[in-house]
């Protein structure tokens, strides 16, 4: 949907679409606005909308929920030590579990930035604040995510060249990689990967175009940010030195 064009001379205003507003807000995510909004709770200067798409000058228009104010809420940043079998999503279709349900203590709407499959483990930060979550994941401000991966057979150095110096996907070359051997066994070779791309299970194909498999992967930095003493399970509260470490 394209947003209003401007008058001329007139300065510019933030102006959102009515279920953004909300969803920024904090209050919940765009498609929880879409159904409060079309059930009529959601009211513009008084009067009832029910349009998500319609567009809302924050600084003139009064937006309520349930007759409440709509106000954004101050800004959260969640570090959290997911482990293997919590999807990345709010909602599962088929009831299984996500890591919202590990964060059932924190009473405001915050997003995954990025994601980790199913069967990975490892680092996800969950926020409010949408510009922090666009720096994080566009690939043009080079924050670093770094694994540990199992693979399932012995990693020869020529394979991990191959890593470092990028490999071919089906969706085109990855960037050169840092890649570390952390340890061998007779069996299989374990490996710290760093990238700075986000794509859909990437790591997980770097590895499987070298020809070998995931054993088992686990995110163990985001940027400067290591788990330290962070529990499997548990999360805290990012610092704002760390919050500016990553805004860079």
């Amino acid at each position: 949907m394209k947003q209003p064009l401007k008058k001329e001379g007139v300065p510019d205003r933030p102006i959102k679409t009515l279920e953004r507003v909300i969803s920024k807000a904090g209050l919940g995510s765009r498609t929880e606005a879409r159904s409060w909004i079309g059930a009529g709770r959601v009211a513009v200067n008084g009067k009832v909308i029910q349009t998500p798409d319609k567009w809302v000058d924050l600084e003139r228009d009064k937006v309520t929920l349930d007759g409440k104010p709509v106000r954004a809420l101050s800004k959260l940043y969640v570090l959290l030590y997911k482990p293997t079998g919590y999807l990345t999503t709010y909602k599962d279709p088929e009831g299984r579990a996500t890591v919202y349900d590990l964060l059932t203590e924190i009473d405001q709407f915050i997003s995954p930035v990025g994601r980790l499959d199913q069967d990975t483990s490892g680092l996800l930060i969950l926020t409010n604040d949408t510009q922090f979550a666009e720096r994080i994941t566009n690939p043009d401000y080079k924050v670093s995510k770094t694994y540990l991966v199992k693979a399932t057979t012995v990693i020869t150095e020529e394979q991990i060249q191959l890593l470092r110096d990028g490999v071919i996907l089906n969706d085109g070359p990855t960037k050169p990689a840092t890649v570390n051997r952390v340890a061998d066994s007779e069996s299989r070779s374990s490996l710290e990967i760093t990238i700075t791309e986000g794509r859909n299970r990437q790591v997980r194909r770097m590895i499987e175009a070298i020809d070998s498999k995931v054993k088992k992967l686990a995110r163990i930095a985001i940027g400067p940010i290591r788990i330290g003493k962070l529990e499997i399970g548990t999360h805290r509260n990012l610092t704002p030195r760390e919050v500016d470490l990553l805004r860079g």
